[in-house]
């Protein structure tokens, strides 16, 4: 017994400890408020355990003469999570916390430091929230598709519904945060950020389905990186250095080639330069996250700047459409060269000669040549233009639909001419899909919880700042944008119509090289970025060993860089570069996020609704609701962005959780979905037991009754076989099996059959429940089991177990009686008993029965299980190609051909295939066997009531049963030989004559004969249910006989061979 009252943190401490290691706390606190008898710790971390090998406290014990040791308890790790709590060097500078900024996921910069012995020796400074979670956050989420795509969104779909993409976008990240915080906070997040928070929270399958898709979204995503730095240098800095040129109209095929070139070797640099050491990819991080805050900079002072002074991007229209103005320079028809009127580079473009008798394109000459403003400012009110969206198919013309414009009489050929075309058709949901990378990236905080001087507190704050940051910055960046630029311009994807300028830059200040060269290298170091981070997460999930054939991916170099997974993520990266359009890729990536993030929200939303003990997030301001709401949402992006794109990962995760189910390796994290699965569990036990069983949902809920050796392995490995074979993995299976003695003294003993146990059920395949029970007496212990096995509504309904081989033996003499007592109880219990009988000799799973019968032999009305276990047994493998007979006796006085009707008419209304067969027999050879056997059937299942019998009936029933079997084991030899001549009639060992007759011969005291009631031989395959063994056929493998009623019942005999008793 221990008693304590929390004071202060050392007494927490010592709490814990106390708790931790199971000890006794000696002394008595004088104001103790709790105290605690007995109390069991938690369980113990076994290997693959996320605690498994943290040190443990060598003592329990906290008394009044031990209090100094106490002392070495201050500032170890005795928190409920293992969160980083020694002391840290304290940074003063911001200088010197932007010169250790780094925007690297957690345990790159340990694998670093095995390279360097100074770094071993001196730590670095922990980060705090602005320069841990903020700042990484905010160059994550600020990409290529803020600088390549936002002005094109807001273009096409128009300032309202651009906003409608944002916002939803947006909010599903500050939701997903909400969720990701509470989760973070729960304890410390180590190297694999988002995957370890799922698998953690909802168990290894989901932790390893989702943690690959998310690996695979990250790769695509640095994939997209590439593929977005490729484009700013061949349409932006130098398109002279494409090596495809563009021939006869097939400059997109061009461009597509271009990107698959340089993005292989840009591919393979960066993963040289990860290879070699991220140290170098760390030192530029500041270059990168300076090039993303002063290209937003450059566009808010642009802004700005317009209201007074627009910049001068004129635009040239033909009519309402607009032209690319790489191909000329002067924006008109004609122009006055020494007074004479000369034709312009656009003239020659649309006409078939320089002259002005040329013939022309009938659009051409019809519509005039106008320049207009491209960036008209804040302040025009060209707002009002670009509220609504204009959609369009592949290859149309950007027009600018206020402006008046003549077609002419025949659609005339835009193809091969100077007009600003659209490369891909355009619509709200893809619009959607292309956008939502550019809010990814929130989860760069939780990655390095590590690295940060208070992460319960950095994560939530830095990564909800960071994603407030950004929904305000692409709000209002779509407001700015539809306000100071024009339409045209903003569906101008390449900005052909500004002179191949950037169309993002043509509005910043002071130049537009600021917005280029900073998306530049702000691309460069996301790809970067990508390509450390995703080898780690795979080497996290590969570390884990829930996935088997990943397991090659956990090794690389011997300061852990993950050399085989990097090869990997290059391999995969490539298929997003062979793609060679960002617009085509940025979707894939969505998917696989958007299900990350739906899991995470999925995630928090269990483990608040079921209230586990283990969650307690520091972060309080969640609820289950917010967490429903995100993932809805989540799910809701997956399908609005691409049905089947997300039907395709959503394939991909499914078939990921089947292997792991299926393969991976056993973990226990103490996961959501067991809570899950309990709760459940209670909930459908409780339903179960408000009522009884419908005929029609009956099926044997079978407790199977095993013997173990002195090794504590089975004795009957084939008993489990016919269970699988019975059961079919269906229903309740409670495989049980009694240990003699006292349970302090076999502890190791029931550990080690419970392993044997299920070892063995998972050999054979036999889905169930290892309950084993020590008791004084094998007596009790089986009593017990049948009383106690099961839970409430799911209880077993039928025993089954073998038939007893020792019970001959002089040092067992009580092995009959504890069968015929299992008997009894079983029947007292109202429960079935099968009995099988040279259980050993049944088939195994692997064998298969090419023919054969099972014989049924239906004497009394047992409510139809004799029916029913037949028709299980034939739904397994083995006995389905056995065939099924059923047999019943009938008077010669009996309609034998209308029985046989009747009971065909039952078997076809049961839907049963069934041969019946019926035999004849003799009203008073079937009475004198009724009577024989209903004695013998008397006489076992009420064995221990023949103790309180009188001496002399105890006498003349043994006798009996001895004389009968001795006269049973003779006639069998004349009865074999006679098997060739089918008789007319059955002819019976015993009469009523005979029987009477027996009654007054010999009284010696033989109770020996209690024993030969079970010196019973029975063919190979032969089930007993209660009763002794029919021989089967020659063809049969089981023969099924029901258990006999009261003395006086009548129920008719077998045909011969008669049974051997």
């Amino acid at each position: 017994m221990f008693a304590f009252y929390i004071r202060n943190q050392t007494n927490v401490r010592r709490m814990h400890t106390a708790v931790k290691l199971n000890g006794v706390v000696l002394n008595k606190s004088q104001d103790a408020q709790l105290v605690l008898l007995n109390m069991p710790g938690p369980p113990k971390s076994k290997k693959g355990d996320e605690n498994y090998g943290v040190p443990r406290e060598s003592s329990p014990f906290i008394t009044n003469a031990d209090m100094d040791k106490g002392i070495i308890y201050e500032g170890k790790n005795m928190a409920l999570f293992e969160e980083e709590m020694d002391s840290n060097p304290m940074v003063s500078s911001l200088l010197n916390k932007l010169a250790n900024y780094t925007n690297l996921t957690q345990g790159v910069i340990e694998h670093e430091a095995d390279e360097d012995s100074k770094r071993r020796e001196i730590k670095a400074p922990r980060m705090g929230t602005f320069i841990g979670v903020y700042l990484p956050c905010l160059q994550n989420i600020l990409g290529v598709i803020l600088f390549l795509r936002l002005t094109w969104i807001v273009g096409t779909a128009g300032v309202l519904e651009s906003f409608i993409i944002v916002f939803m976008c947006c909010a599903c990240t500050m939701l997903t945060a909400i969720s990701m915080s509470a989760i973070a906070t729960n304890g410390v997040v180590p190297a694999g950020g988002s995957y370890y928070m799922i698998s953690r929270s909802l168990g290894p399958e989901f932790g390893g389905a989702v943690g690959l898709c998310f690996y695979l979204g990250t790769t695509f995503a640095g994939a997209m990186y590439i593929l977005g730095t490729i484009e700013i240098l061949l349409t932006y800095i130098s398109p002279s250095a494409a090596i495809f040129k563009s021939e006869d109209g097939g400059e997109a095929e061009a461009m597509l080639n271009n990107m698959r070139v340089y993005g292989t070797c840009i591919i393979a640099l960066m993963a040289i330069v990860v290879f070699v050491g991220v140290k170098y990819v760390n030192k530029l991080a500041l270059v990168f996250l300076a090039c993303v805050i002063l290209s937003i900079i450059a566009i808010y002072a642009g802004v700005i700047k317009t209201a007074f002074d627009p910049p001068d991007f004129r635009i040239c229209l033909l009519g309402n459409r607009t032209l690319s103005r790489r191909n000329f320079d002067t924006c008109a028809k004609f122009t006055k060269i020494d007074n004479k009127t000369e034709t312009t580079r656009l003239w020659r473009l649309f006409c078939d000669s320089a002259l002005l008798n040329a013939t022309c394109d009938e659009y051409f000459s019809l519509n005039n040549v106008t320049e207009i403003q491209g960036i008209p400012g804040v302040s025009s009110g060209v707002l009002i233009d670009n509220l609504w969206s204009t959609y369009s198919d592949k290859g149309s013309v950007v027009e600018k639909r206020e402006l008046p414009s003549l077609t002419g009489t025949e659609e005339t050929k835009v193809a091969g001419l100077p007009y600003v075309f659209t490369d891909i058709m355009t619509f709200f949901t893809m619009l959607v899909g292309i956008y939502f990378p550019s809010v990814t990236g929130i989860m760069a905080g939780s990655n390095r919880s590590g690295d940060l001087k208070d992460a319960q507190k950095s994560i939530p704050t830095g990564t909800i700042l960071a994603i407030s940051t950004t929904s305000f910055i692409y709000l209002s960046c779509i407001v700015l944008f539809g306000a100071c630029i024009e339409g045209v311009i903003l569906r101008d994807k390449f900005g052909e119509a500004v002179n191949g300028n950037l169309v993002i830059g043509t509005l910043a200040w002071p130049s537009p090289w600021v917005i280029v060269i900073g998306s530049f290298f702000s691309t460069c170091g996301a790809g970067l970025q990508s390509l450390t981070g995703a080898p780690r997460l795979l080497q996290a999930i590969s570390r884990d060993g829930i996935v088997p054939f990943l397991h090659v991916f956990g090794h690389g170099k011997a300061n852990g860089e993950p050399t085989w997974a990097l090869l990997l993520t290059a391999c995969i990266c490539e298929i997003g570069i062979l793609i060679a359009s960002l617009d085509s890729v940025a979707p894939i990536l969505s998917m696989f996020f958007l299900m990350c993030y739906m899991f995470v929200n999925l995630a928090c939303a269990v483990q608040t609704l079921l209230r586990t003990p283990n969650w307690r997030p520091r972060f309080k301001f969640y609820h289950w609701t917010l967490s429903f709401l995100g993932m809805s949402l989540c799910l809701a992006l997956m399908f609005i962005c691409s049905w089947y794109y997300a039907l395709i990962a959503m394939v991909i995760a499914g078939c990921i959780y089947k292997y792991i189910e299926y393969r991976g390796a056993e973990k226990e994290w103490g996961d959501g979905i067991r809570g899950l699965s309990l709760n459940a569990a209670r909930y459908a036990l409780l339903r179960v037991e408000a009522g009884h069983p419908h005929t029609k949902n009956w099926r044997p809920q079978v407790l199977v009754l095993l013997n173990l050796d002195s090794e504590q392995l089975v004795k009957h490995p084939r008993l489990l076989s016919f269970t699988s074979q019975l059961k079919a993995g269906k229903g309740l299976t409670i495989v049980g099996s009694v240990l003699q003695g006292i349970y302090l003294d076999k502890c190791v003993e029931v550990q080690k059959a419970e392993e044997n146990v299920k070892s063995l059920m998972a050999i054979e395949k036999t889905k169930g429940f290892c309950q084993i029970v020590v008791s004084p007496s094998l007596r009790d212990g089986v009593s017990h089991l049948i009383q106690s096995a099961g839970l409430g509504g799911m209880k077993h309904n039928t025993v089954l177990m073998a038939w007893p081989q020792s019970w001959k033996l002089t040092d067992n003499p009580f092995s009959w009686k504890n069968f015929v007592d299992t008997v009894r109880e079983t029947t007292a219990a109202q429960q079935a008993l099968l009995v099988a009988k040279n259980i050993d000799l049944f088939p195994a799973n692997q064998e298969r029965f090419s023919e054969g019968n099972i014989d049924v032999w239906w004497i009394v009305h047992d409510g139809g299980m004799l029916m029913l276990l037949p028709f299980l047994l034939r739904q397994h493998k083995v006995w389905r190609k056995c065939k099924m007979r059923i047999f019943t006796v009938a008077q010669m006085d009996d309609n034998s051909i209308q029985m046989k009707k009747d009971l065909q008419m039952f078997l076809y209304h049961l839907r049963l295939n069934a041969e019946v067969e019926v035999v004849e027999m003799f009203e008073n050879d079937i009475s004198a066997f009724t009577y024989e056997k209903t004695l013998v059937m008397e006489q076992r299942s009420q064995m221990l009531k023949q103790m309180q019998l009188s001496k002399n009936e105890r006498e003349r029933e043994a006798q009996l049963i001895h004389d009968r079997n001795t006269a049973s084991h003779s006639a069998a030899v004349v009865q074999a030989n006679a098997a060739a001549a089918a008789p007319e009639r059955v002819q019976m060992t015993w009469t009523k004559e005979k029987l009477v007759s027996e009654k007054h011969k010999n009284k010696e005291t033989n109770l020996t004969g209690f024993k030969d009631i079970f010196n019973l031989k029975a063919p190979p395959f032969t089930l007993l249910w209660d009763a002794p063994s029919i021989p089967a056929s020659q063809h049969s493998q089981a023969v099924l006989v029901p258990q006999y009623g009261k003395k006086k019942t009548t129920p008719p005999p077998p045909p011969p061979p008669p049974p051997n008793f």
